[in-house]
């Protein structure tokens, strides 16, 4: 969950001062050499790279040894870099640079184990030879598969033989001969060539394409520069201590300046390279990609087009930057993206996306009203408003200069209630999906809205020292009945927001599991400890804290868990805290005194049951129910066939699933049938869980007006029924 980091307003504590809730972007890896695109090892295991040069300036010892301490002194974990830390930085490098386990031969990690327990030292000296040893090795590995890939291209492989490729080997273990590294690569390119004419390209251009797209790999293998080395090698170490902290080089800082400003005239997403795909990270509130709702996490980007009718540009394989350059450009015009959906195998069919570029300002990231929800309970007609707050904004500088009209999140969102009351609305929905957090002063401000007064949430800086921030203008603005929307992409301040508001019983939680990013991060200008200016040190952000419910108990790593589940396309097993292999683990500590507003416990069991009965009525619920489980079995698989007659059966059974689910909810509806999925719109998809959320606060007002006795046999009813 990336989001632009955001420095909390003043406090009494450091950690207060200076934290930001939010995850900072970071520009990683910002080269393309990996990626599924090449075949065979040079003969007999020993190549080297064809150019030399790549070496650790003066410079780059002088930032290693600096991040070295600043991690150590500052970071939460308190952790030295000894030699078991030194062990795990060794694994991280080396499933950094091939996280498919496609390029390094077992020999070669043997070969370089003695470095296993020596690399703090390295980081402590800045002496970097091992670190660009190893990267060399992996350099001429890479550069020997691209240019048997090449070769590979002048026969057309046999595309009717029973075989398949294990795409996933993130956990697989490293290749330890000369045929296994042949027949994988072997298979990858022919996946490669096979996803193309899954896509009605001919043989002859499916390798016309490839060629480029290789050709291209190899080029970039030699533009790779001593700064990109030691970028991933710092991040190797930084991400050993947890996935928040990390290193950002100058020309990384500049583009997380670029965010931070949100200066930027694109389509409003965060990247980053993973393998040789540029993935979806985040999608930024406000950005013309989040106003589509298109573009979603994981999704990755397979070309790129200008205008609408520009040629579409293969870029996998690319460096990070130069896509984004293709994605950037003049406000108002058109860019098109031809995506690989987050969850779709290789080859799986791709989705063509158009977007107007456009600035992401403070206005279109604004808190706003959706349509009122109509809901029938008895003779009444129940009026449900819906928030939609797509992040935790604060214009800090007008806030300073004094200007009276500044605007926020709660400032924005008490005016959007007053609104509401109003129009007379009997509930309200607070949706927070996609919500990857913001200011901290805004999610203590957010609660402040629903209870009287109390705590909101505690911080717990690196020291042991922990603060409690309290509710900082009592006095509720809304005390009826309330539900708060999250998804698994709902993160730091938003889950501050629903953890208090759940722990108050003062809401439902509805939807996912959260994110579970419990922890702050602070950022330290390197440039700071250098001698003289511009040294070019670049910047680090450290985890410096962890932020607990007012019951004591963690968000990191669980997140906040809704008492109502609503289905989800989503992965819980690919998005998420809970993910990273480094995430700092859950804990608890003393809770706040608080006293809760309500207590909605006896609520839920008649709630839940009422919902579990329009799962299998409603007929949109049912089917983005029923497109989550067929999701979440694709995901399952880690193999893809290899001959064509199979993977086109497949492709066309999985297309007529998804019009035959589409088509019984259109049905149900009185709408008429499609013939073809190019006929469904955007706008015809409903948001079956938002109507579904304006169900269940009409369940919430409808039980919170049941007199006592009525309510309890209906709760006992539904616990032991006849």
């Amino acid at each position: 969950m990336n989001e632009p980091q955001q420095m909390a307003p003043k406090r009494r504590s450091r950690l207060a001062t200076l934290a930001a809730i939010g995850v900072p972007l970071l520009v990683v890896g910002a080269f393309a050499l990996s990626g599924g695109h090449s075949l065979h090892l040079a003969t007999g295991g020993q190549a080297q790279a064809a150019t030399v040069g790549l070496q650790a300036s003066e410079r780059h010892r002088k930032v290693a040894r600096l991040v070295g301490e600043v991690i150590e002194r500052q970071h939460y974990r308190q952790t030295a870099l000894d030699e078991k830390m030194s062990s795990e930085v060794f694994d991280q490098f080396f499933d950094g640079l091939d996280s498919s386990r496609a390029y390094f031969l077992a020999s070669d990690i043997a070969e370089f184990e003695p470095y296993r327990q020596k690399l703090g030292e390295v980081i402590r000296t800045g002496k970097l030879e091992p670190v660009f040893e190893i990267f060399a090795r992996y350099q001429s590995r890479n550069r020997a598969a691209t240019t048997a890939a090449l070769d590979a291209l002048l026969h057309e492989p046999d595309f009717t033989i029973d075989e398949s490729l294990n795409f996933d080997r993130a956990k697989a273990p490293w290749l330890t001969t000369q045929s296994e590294w042949d027949d994988l690569w072997r298979k990858r390119v022919k996946n490669d060539a096979l996803s193309l004419m899954l896509a009605n390209k001919t043989w002859t251009e499916a390798a016309e394409i490839l060629k480029k797209r290789y050709e291209r790999v190899l080029k970039r293998i030699d533009q790779v520069s001593n700064d990109d080395v030691f970028d991933i090698f710092m991040n190797s170490y930084a991400h050993v201590y947890d996935p928040h902290s990390n290193y950002m080089s100058p020309r990384a800082s500049e583009e997380y300046n670029i965010a931070m400003k949100l200066s930027y005239v694109g389509i409003g997403a965060t990247l980053q390279l993973i393998d040789d795909h540029v993935t979806i990270m985040n999608v930024i509130p406000g950005g013309p990609a989040a106003i589509s709702g298109l573009l979603k996490a994981n999704d990755r980007i397979t070309a790129v087009g200008q205008g609408k009718s520009g040629e579409m540009v293969d870029v996998i394989g690319w460096r990070l930057d130069d896509v984004v350059q293709l994605i950037r450009g003049p406000s108002s015009s058109v860019v098109r993206l031809s995506i690989l959906p987050a969850g779709v195998m290789p080859g799986g069919k791709e989705t063509a996306l158009q977007f107007i570029r456009n600035k992401v300002t403070l206005e279109a990231q604004a808190a706003q009203k959706k349509p009122t929800l109509t809901v029938k309970r008895g003779e009444r007609d129940l009026k449900i408003g819906v928030i939609d707050v797509p992040s935790f904004y604060l214009d800090f500088d007008a806030k300073v200069a004094g200007e009276k009209n500044y605007r926020s999140t709660t400032r924005d969102v008490a005016k959007l209630i007053a609104e509401l009351k109003k129009e007379n609305i009997d509930g309200l929905i607070m949706d927070l999906r996609g919500n990857g957090g913001g200011h901290l002063s805004e999610a203590t401000g957010l609660v402040g809205l629903f209870i009287p007064k109390g705590p909101v949430v505690q911080l717990r800086e690196t020291g042991g020292r922990i603060e409690v921030l309290n509710d900082p203008e009592p006095g509720a603005v809304w005390e009826g009945p309330l539900a708060v929307l999250v998804d698994r992409t709902s993160a730091s301040a938003s889950e501050i927001f629903s953890a208090a508001i759940q722990d108050y019983g003062r809401g439902i939680i509805i939807g996912q599991q959260t994110y579970g990013k419990g922890t702050v991060q602070n950022l330290y200008p390197l440039d700071r400890w250098a001698l003289g200016p511009n040294a070019g040190f670049g910047e680090l952000t450290v985890t410096i804290g962890k932020y607990y419910r007012i019951t004591g108990d963690s968000v990191q790593n669980r997140g906040v868990i809704p008492e109502v589940v609503l289905p989800s396309l989503i992965s819980t097993d690919e998005v998420g805290e809970s993910t990273k292999t480094s995430a700092l683990p859950w804990d608890r500590i003393r809770g706040a005194d608080f006293r809760p507003s309500n207590n909605l416990t006896s609520l839920l069991l008649p709630i839940n049951h009422a919902h579990e009965q329009r799962l299998t009525s409603d007929p949109d619920l049912k089917e983005l129910a029923e497109d989550a489980d067929v999701f979440a079995e694709l995901r399952q698989k880690k193999t893809v066939s290899l001959q064509m007659a199979v993977r086109k059966a497949e492709r066309e059974q999985q297309e007529s699933d998804r019009l035959a689910r589409i088509n019984t909810r259109r049905l149900a509806h009185g709408q008429a049938a499609l013939k073809t999925l190019e006929e469904l719109k955007a706008e015809d998809e409903p948001d079956a869980n938002l109507q579904e959320s304006g169900q269940i606060v009409g369940d919430l007002w409808d039980g919170l007006h049941a007199p006592k006795s009525v309510l309890s046999q209906q709760t006992v009813r539904l616990a032991h029924p006849e």
